[in-house]
């Protein structure tokens, strides 16, 4: 029901590998994901280490991982304005905040809480990325996903389109089993066949153009999975069966049993999704992220931020953010940072906006 774990690189260097069978960057499972965790219990003013860990294979990389590099000067940790063309970034926040900004405008603060932002490049996009250290005094935690999920050729230069779901909102089921009192919360950014049908009425669509909104044939899910100690939760079969890729990140807890097989390191484990798989979680409860998806079937040219389907696709894309950097950068700095008395907000291109207080409980929340 599983494959053999597979070692994961820690190469920096740029893909420029040409994959047939991708539905993602660079990979056949459809995603490249970038994880990250920050741990910072300095003031605003003070400076930190900032970069990403990305690996060639499209994987996540292990956790925790460092934050080495930070591209500004502002002093806060983040990504300043950089751009994007031909996929999709779900930027799926365990803990801490994310500012964002972009050329269309559009602006936000979320986080804590398990909120996602569903960014469509599409055509070009630049945007920014900080990570603000909200608290003066305590620690300033960070942990979160960027999920990059490629866009099939026809939709490469749709218009960017930018979206929140916010944690509230994503459809949620704590399922009892395995041991006495033990359980599973899981959590639904995208994706169906894994919760009831009146949750999944609930849950908030993709984008209109991303390669998720239809989902019944592409059958793209992101799924989290929170186990107790000895909790014990049963994958079921994808929707499209086997021609369904399907990958299980386990990437918190000291141990995991996957379809009986126990696996004592962090590790990501390609599945047989035409299958039902139990999971078994080890002592002190473990976390796991599950991808899916059906591969585009197109070719797949990465360079950097851009993912395209051939060569000439990513000089063109170089040549167009020379020309206007994917159009005027509307805002004060190239690594802006909101208020730090703003709470949760989204600020849309077309001038739409959003307010959200802080989930209760959460460490912003008592700011």
């Amino acid at each position: 029901e599983l494959h053999r774990p597979r070692p994961r690189p820690r190469s920096r260097r740029i893909d420029r590998r040409v994959s047939a069978n991708g539905c993602g960057c660079a990979t056949t499972t459809g995603f490249n994901t970038l994880a990250a965790t920050l741990g910072h219990h300095a003031g605003l003013a003070d400076p930190c280490d900032g970069g990403d860990e990305r690996d060639r294979e499209g994987h996540a990389a292990r956790l925790p991982v460092p934050l080495h590099r930070y591209h500004g000067t502002s002093g806060v940790p983040g990504f300043p304005k950089h751009p994007h063309r031909g996929f999709e970034t779900v930027t799926l926040v365990r803990h801490g905040v994310v500012d964002h900004c972009d050329s269309t405008g559009a602006s936000g603060r979320f986080g804590a809480g398990g909120d996602a932002q569903w960014m469509t490049a599409g055509r070009g996009i630049s945007h920014s990325e900080m990570l603000p250290l909200l608290s003066k005094t305590g620690p300033n935690r960070l942990e979160l996903f960027q999920i990059w999920l490629n866009l099939p050729r026809v939709n490469k230069m749709v218009d960017p389109h930018f979206k929140m779901l916010w944690g509230e909102q994503i459809p949620t089921q704590v399922v009892s089993g395995g041991a006495t009192g033990a359980h599973t919360k899981v959590a639904v950014i995208a994706g169906r066949g894994f919760l009831p049908a009146e949750l999944e009425a609930t849950m908030p669509l993709p984008p209109p153009k991303s390669y998720a909104f239809e989902v019944e044939q592409t059958d793209v899910a992101i799924v989290t999975l929170l186990m107790s100690e000895g909790a014990k939760y049963t994958l079921p079969p994808a929707r499209r069966g086997a021609l369904t890729k399907r990958k299980l990140f386990f990437y918190k807890g000291a141990e995991v049993t996957v379809g009986g097989r126990k696996l004592h390191s962090h590790s990501d484990i390609e599945l047989n999704a035409d299958s039902y798989v139990e999971l078994v979680a080890g002592a002190g409860g473990v976390e796991l992220l599950m991808l899916q998806g059906v591969p585009i079937a197109e070719p797949v040219v990465q360079h950097g931020p851009f993912v395209m389907t051939s060569r000439d696709e990513i000089m063109q894309a170089f040549k167009d953010y020379q020309k206007d950097e994917f159009g005027a950068w509307p805002h004060a700095s190239i690594s802006p940072v909101h208020p730090r008395e703003k709470k949760r907000f989204a600020k849309h291109g077309d001038g739409k906006s959003e307010e959200r207080a802080w989930p209760p409980g959460t460490p912003q929340s008592e700011l």
